[in-house]
């Protein structure tokens, strides 16, 4: 009985007790008031935006007439070849962007109450530096969403996205309208503004008080403490530089013709001044990194790396993976152990020229269909594994024709090429992936390279003046091409007469530079929202090529299937679902 008894008591505390035991103790629960006395949670709001930051490295080239790949159920190749929705949509940011920017709305609207440090100084410069982050980020986020999700309407509107600048609960409605591009924009050029105010142009160590930038001056005087916040510890922490570039992206993007509008101020050079911001940092035209071409293989510069130093190619980058082979893995050839992944196009190898600098269709290009990869621009041979190139830790040989003795040849296997090639940029060719014997490497994965904003000026600048002009600034279109040309060791031995012919052209000297966009960021993901922003065919059939001994008979390998509406992406359906108040872009209904 007592034993009884006992259970009885036991089991009515149990009882009495259960509602405890079944909630979290109050301290597991945290909130925004958490962030007044645990620093660390408060500067995880700023870090968790940063973890989810929308890569260029997404593999939309599939999606494009330069490279397909033999992986049959990759999500871009469904979309290139009819499966793209709005409910099917591999290119949205909406849900991670506005989930990011909540963030950091909350942390905006606290930040300034936290105490990051007893050291007054320091407390200060935490404090903006956190500040300047966040408004940052947000201007990042908001450009993703206006480039993936931005277009016109049924009713002949340009719009963007909904604009929310503050922390809204679970309470509140969020059934909002989307508002116009130019909107949108503007909000973006605000928070750079902000981003800018707030931070250094880059993070780097003082030495004494008199190098400490004047704007901060003004609060500290000790160099111990400026390093502490602003010096080396905070590298590949968004900054200034990142500032001036996200300004030159959305810049370029809106004065781009696909973005042509009554209600979008937007011109080519508020884009080419943008952009030349950042080639006068760098030191102008003579200043473009000279290894910039093959920055993911510039062994020992990578091998280097350290205090999260940039290579003088980079702008912006990801941390430096260590001993890593995956990215080989996965698109060296089948002979060398990959997957082979990514097929670069007979489309993409024919926009390379000849090293002469003319056009391979130029009557002056001495280009040889049976001989087709003699005399071509360096960087065919650094960028596309074609038959008879080199790839691996060995140099070995690649053969891709049909009479191959290996796995590369063209459609041997699943992870042969289907179009005569492989992709050898992005790869480190000392990466061993032989079984029993692999080596990987270090590598980083670039966010911004300074090449990309040259060429952004090269643009811009000969849409606003010409080839030759050059606004207020020291350098043309022209200048810039010729300096990207030569580096990749294009026409060097005869001074480029085709570059001389596109000079007085303005016509000439667009396709030109739009060339050499595609041929530098080629594998980068930057064709598919070149193609897009430019308004030209995004329909061109991927090509390939097939070898047979001494011929090369060209084959289609994969016709894309884009509608018209499809130069700007759709909001995504289950938010069209939710929210009456949210407009479709025209024909995603």
């Amino acid at each position: 009985m007592k034993i009884n008894m006992l259970m009885i008591g036991i089991c009515a505390l149990a009882l009495a007790s259960c509602e405890k035991w079944l909630e979290p103790d109050p301290e597991n629960i945290r909130n925004a008031e958490q962030m007044f006395i645990d620093t660390h949670f408060a500067q995880g709001f700023v870090t968790t935006a940063y973890r989810t930051i929308p890569s260029y490295y997404n593999q939309s080239d599939f999606a494009t007439d330069d490279a397909v790949t033999n992986q049959r159920s990759n999500a871009f190749l469904q979309m290139a070849t009819g499966s793209w929705s709005a409910a099917n949509n591999p290119l949205s940011v909406w849900n991670q962007a506005y989930a990011s920017l909540l963030y950091l709305h909350q942390f905006l609207e606290n930040s300034q109450g936290i105490k990051w440090s007893e050291d007054e100084e320091a407390n200060a410069l935490f404090n903006i530096r956190l500040r300047g982050e966040a408004y940052g980020l947000r201007a990042l986020y908001y450009y993703y969403l206006l480039r993936n999700h931005g277009g016109p309407t049924s009713n002949g509107q340009l719009m963007g996205v909904p604009i929310v600048t503050e922390f809204l609960p679970t309470t509140a409605d969020f059934n909002m309208p989307r508002d116009n591009f130019a909107a949108c924009l503007q909000q973006i050029y605000l928070d750079l503004d902000s981003a800018e105010h707030f931070l250094p142009i880059e993070y780097s160590d003082v030495a004494h008080a008199s190098q400490i930038p004047e704007r901060f001056a003004g609060i500290t005087q000790n160099a111990s403490t400026y390093n502490r916040v602003m010096g080396r510890y905070s590298r590949q922490l968004f900054n200034g530089l990142i500032a001036k570039s996200f300004r030159a992206r959305a810049a370029l993007l809106a004065a781009s013709p696909a973005f042509q509008h009554a209600s979008n101020p937007a011109t080519w050079e508020d884009a080419a001044n943008a952009a030349a911001d950042i080639i006068q940092y760098k030191g102008g035209t003579n200043a473009l990194p000279a290894n910039g071409l093959t920055f993911y293989n510039n062994i020992n510069e990578i091998d280097g790396l350290s205090d999260g130093i940039n290579p003088p190619e980079i702008i912006w980058r990801e941390n430096v993976q260590a001993n890593n082979g995956d990215r080989e893995a996965q698109n060296y050839p089948p002979s060398l152990y990959g997957q082979g992944l990514t097929n670069p196009t007979q489309n993409l190898v024919d926009a390379f020229p000849m090293a002469n600098g003319y056009p391979i269709d130029h009557p002056n290009s001495t280009f040889n269909e049976n001989d087709p990869y003699a005399g071509r621009d360096p960087r065919l041979r650094h960028y596309i594994i074609y038959n008879g190139n080199t790839a691996g830790v060995n140099n070995t040989p690649i053969t891709t024709g049909i009479n191959s003795t290996t796995d590369d040849a063209l459609n041997r296997l699943e992870t042969s090429t289907r179009t005569g090639y492989y992709m050898k940029k992005g790869l480190r060719m000392d990466v061993n992936r032989t079984p029993n014997n692999i080596v990987g490497r270090n590598r980083y994965t670039p966010r911004i390279r300074y090449t990309e904003l040259y060429l952004s000026y090269a643009e811009a600048a000969n849409e606003a003046w010409g080839p030759t002009g050059m606004g207020s600034h020291s350098f043309s279109a022209y200048d810039i091409v010729r300096a990207i040309r030569r580096r990749a060791g294009v026409g060097t031995t005869n001074n480029d007469p085709f570059l001389e012919e596109c000079r007085t052209d303005k016509e000439k000297m667009r396709e030109l530079i739009r060339n050499e966009r595609r041929l530098e960021l080629c594998f980068e993901s930057f064709r598919f929202w070149d193609l897009r922003r430019w308004k030209l065919t995004l329909n061109e059939t991927a090509r390939g090529i097939q070898i047979n001994g001494v011929n090369y008979t060209p084959i289609a390998v994969e016709v894309r299937s884009y509608q018209p509406h499809m130069y700007y992406g759709p909001i995504p359906f289950s938010e069209i679902l939710k929210y009456s108040n949210l407009v479709q872009n025209t024909g995603w209904e």
